[in-house]
């Protein structure tokens, strides 16, 4: 039997999911729970906070950028736990564009595809009964989907909630609990999200906070009642012990030198995973620490992350510098992603217009002076065999960061579209066995 769970998901962005998913996780913890999180779609900072809380590996399930058997076998990774808790991305009905019915990639699709009943958290500033017709809407706007309870967030006191909870009640869906209008219940923010879970010194007593209010206003055994088993399982037999399909990107050697810090966070639990299961060795290293990455790799990676709040250390690191220039020398391929992609590049003007050099491995200059958001799944057919497969193979991922790109001379790496299949502007560079691009890898496609 597959660890039971559900669903935590809201009708738009910045209705309290995360806070609300945080507050179960640890809640559910300090009860001696297994709880096993998960994030829907691409994302790199909530799923570090849910491991924070949960005490267990936060993995994302993608339905645009993964397919049936990886999302099958990651969903299985969550056996052993009493309960597996999915936060939602955006609304619940909102993914990649897709005529007549709610976009791939969709927090719905996760919950339509696993069975998992979806508990709806619905902010109600400036609501009262009209919030019952919003939980109304989404309950009925797909009969593959099960909203089976809803959370009130940011209520003003018990007057407010009993203007709500009847017309709740009349159409079939339970208050499951309530949390207040409460400024200590957030998390610090930034340009990407919430201010990572490792740079956020009071994270445990802020989780803590955050779960008393959850545990006083939330019927945590209802919750767990209603939890159900998945029903989109990977593997053969549902009985068999967890394991991952490694992904059909190859491990890009079988010794990753791979950077890990403040800097550099930005890589997908699933693949580190995947890779290992693979055979690979994964050597982490700290360029904010000069750290040079491991001579004996055979390959360098440098993830995505905030290399423009570290631009001024990160170019007086001389021995993570040289490393680098060391490795490509050799012929070693290095590969950066995003941030890491930036670093690899000439140079990075930070937000107060100081131009900071970099490892000059790649002709690139980005700027954060003037910032643009580009952000959207990305499909990337590589032009030539890389670290990152064949000529002509087709990766999955997505692109997110607000830099501009002042010059980038070297040979495009890939041609990207978007999941539309509309021709982006990113395209990456190559220069050597020196790669780089703006676009964070999820899965390779079928081939």
């Amino acid at each position: 039997m597959s660890t039971p769970g559900f669903v935590i998901a809201a009708p738009a962005s910045g209705s309290g999911k995360t806070t609300v998913t945080l507050g179960i996780l640890r809640a559910l913890a300090r009860r001696g729970v297994a709880v096993q999180p998960y994030k829907c779609g691409p994302d790199y900072i909530d799923p570090a906070h849910h491991a924070a809380a949960a005490g267990r590996p936060s993995f994302n399930l993608d339905t645009w950028a993964m397919d049936r058997t990886l999302l099958g076998d990651l969903v299985r990774a969550g056996a052993g736990a009493d309960v597996a808790v999915a936060e939602g991305v955006m609304g619940l009905f909102d993914g990649a564009g897709h005529a007549g019915r709610s976009g791939r990639g969709a927090t719905a699709e996760v919950a339509a595809l696993t069975g998992w009943p979806v508990v709806l958290v619905l902010d109600v500033v400036g609501q009262a009964e009209t919030a019952a017709a919003v939980a109304l809407g989404c309950a009925r706007y797909r009969s593959d989907v099960t909203v089976a309870g809803v959370i009130l967030n940011r209520v003003a006191g018990e007057r407010h909630r009993d203007l709500i909870a009847p017309a709740l009640s009349a159409i079939g869906l339970p208050v499951i609990g309530t949390l207040g209008r409460d400024p200590r219940l957030t998390l610090p923010e930034r340009h990407l999200g919430l201010v990572q879970a490792a740079e956020t010194a009071d994270l445990d007593a802020r989780l803590d906070r955050i779960a008393d209010a959850v545990a006083a206003g939330v019927d945590l055994d209802a919750l767990m009642r209603l939890a159900r088993p998945a029903a989109l399982l990977g593997g053969e037999n549902e009985t068999a012990a967890p394991r991952l399909r490694p992904p059909r990107l190859r491990p890009p050697g079988q010794r990753i030198a791979v950077a890990q810090d403040a800097a550099f966070s930005f890589l997908y639990p699933h693949l580190l995973r995947a890779w290992r299961a693979a055979g690979a060795d994964i050597v982490p290293f700290s360029p904010l620490a000069d750290e040079a990455s491991d001579a004996a790799a055979d390959v360098v990676w440098l993830p995505g992350g905030y290399p423009e709040l570290h631009a001024g250390r990160l170019a007086a690191a001389e021995r993570f510098m040289a490393g680098l220039r060391a490795a490509a020398a050799r012929g070693v391929p290095v590969h950066g992603e995003c941030g890491g992609f930036m670093v690899l590049g000439a140079g990075l003007v930070d937000a107060a217009g100081t131009r900071h050099a970099m490892a000059g491995l790649l002709g690139l200059e980005t700027s954060f002076a003037a910032r643009k958001l580009h952000l959207g799944y990305r499909r990337a057919r590589l032009r030539e065999a890389c670290v990152l497969g064949s000529a002509g193979a087709e990766l999955w991922g997505h692109e997110f960061h607000y830099s501009v790109t002042l010059a980038c001379p070297d040979a495009p790496l890939a041609d990207c579209t978007d999941a539309g299949g509309h021709v982006v502007p990113e395209s990456g560079a190559r220069r050597g066995s020196v790669t780089g691009s703006f676009f964070h890898l999820i899965d390779a496609a079928p081939g």
